[in-house]
């Protein structure tokens, strides 16, 4: 009888236990999603899109002098990104027939080619050039591309060219992009593109790339070795640690910071990336068709731990083509995730869809891993680190 009454005892207990342990459950379900909370978000201009066109580097440069015009005068001002490209497209032309074909021609670029065609060209209100003249509402760039490497390979075969050719691609511009404005009117005043640049107050010298790579001295600065620096641009080089510092100050000082990342991992989505630890992820199945087809993609399920990153590790991932130029984006700010995480915020060209409606959030080791360069104001970088770069 007593073993009987035990066996009932103990019996109740596993059904309490298992009862209460499914009420936990239900109360208090397992976090298997991030949530994040804004800690600090800088002055931007709103979410663009671009669409079917290989044109990041354009819309976050652009993004990155947006947010500076707001920064120095507080004014909100949508720039043209075609008006860029437009400029651009027809010297990276140029200097392709220049180079016997032996560079790249698409339509892929660097924030450099910003800083350059505003410097050069000025720069002009979005709604004044919006690029669009091939009877769609979005970029689409794809005959356009198609046209332009046609008419470099044509050019190249030719060998002796004729007086015609500039004007040959001015005309493929003109059609798909628009003609170049001359003069344009903004809030009663006619400005040129150049004019307008003086307007917005920009100092195109003060901003400088920074880059970690190994396979060239720290505090020095070299031609990042990708096919889309068809420019050449410098980038100054620092350790691991110091271009993170440099980030972060940037952030603190008010400035927000051009990225130029690899979006290729798997744990990058149109909502966050991360560099997980161990990579417990789920199929779900682009630009965003490149980087984030569905039926391609997995998504991290869990909140793993992520990998520290290196700069051994950084190095290995340029040298085996695993960290690639992909994507461009502007850095607006930090966030934190339910533990306590550092994130940063970023703004994306891909309209305003996903969770965060264009935005996503990007750990820290993320960047550190995956940061292919960025652009800074040149007075964000911290004391230290300027002297060692001997910048003034």
């Amino acid at each position: 009888m007593k073993i009987k009454l035990l066996f009932m005892t103990a019996l109740c207990l596993t059904f309490v236990c298992a009862l209460r342990a499914q009420q936990n459950e239900k109360t208090e379900p397992k976090k298997t999603e991030y949530e994040f909370t804004d800690v600090k978000i800088l002055p931007h201009t709103s979410i663009k899109n671009q669409a079917s066109s290989g044109t990041c580097w354009s819309f976050s440069g652009t993004a990155f002098l947006e947010s500076e015009i707001m920064r120095i005068k507080g004014d909100s001002i949508n720039l043209s990104a075609m008006w860029v490209v437009r400029n651009i497209y027809k010297e990276k032309v140029d200097k392709y027939v220049r180079m016997h074909g032996e560079i790249n021609l698409a339509g892929g670029g660097s924030f450099a080619d910003v800083l350059h065609a505003s410097s050069q060209y000025g720069i002009v209100p979005e709604d004044v050039y919006t690029g669009l003249n091939y009877g769609s509402s979005n970029h689409n760039h794809g005959e356009l591309d198609k046209l332009l490497s046609e008419i470099g390979k044509a050019l190249v075969a030719q060998r002796r060219l004729s007086t015609a050719w500039r004007a040959a691609v001015d005309g493929v511009l003109d059609a798909y992009l628009g003609k170049a404005p001359e003069k344009f009117t903004y809030k009663g005043t006619e400005y040129t593109p150049e004019s307008f640049l003086k307007y917005s107050t920009l100092n195109i010298d003060d901003y400088v790339s920074v880059t970690s790579y190994t396979h060239h001295p720290f505090y020095s600065s070299f031609i990042l070795e990708i096919p889309d620096n068809w420019i050449y641009e410098s980038s100054y080089n620092v350790p691991l640690n110091e271009m993170s510092e440099i980030i972060d100050n940037s952030l603190k000082l008010g400035y927000t910071v051009a990225w130029g990342a690899d979006v290729s991992e798997r744990s990058f989505s149109r909502d966050y990336a991360t560099i997980p630890e161990e990579k417990k992820v789920e199929s779900i199945g682009s630009d965003q068709a490149k980087w984030t087809k569905t039926e391609a993609k997995e998504e991290i399920i869990s909140l793993p731990d992520e990998k520290t990153i290196t700069q051994e590790m950084r190095q290995d991932a340029f040298d085996n083509y695993e960290t690639t130029d992909d994507h461009g984006m502007l850095i607006i700010g930090t966030a934190k995730d339910q533990t306590g995480k550092l994130f940063y915020k970023v703004k994306n060209s891909w309209g305003a869809g996903g969770k965060y409606k264009g935005y996503l959030y990007v750990s820290n080791a993320f960047v550190q891993y995956k940061t292919m360069n960025i652009i800074v104001h040149k007075n964000t970088i911290p004391s230290h680190i300027k002297t060692k770069l001997k910048i003034k």
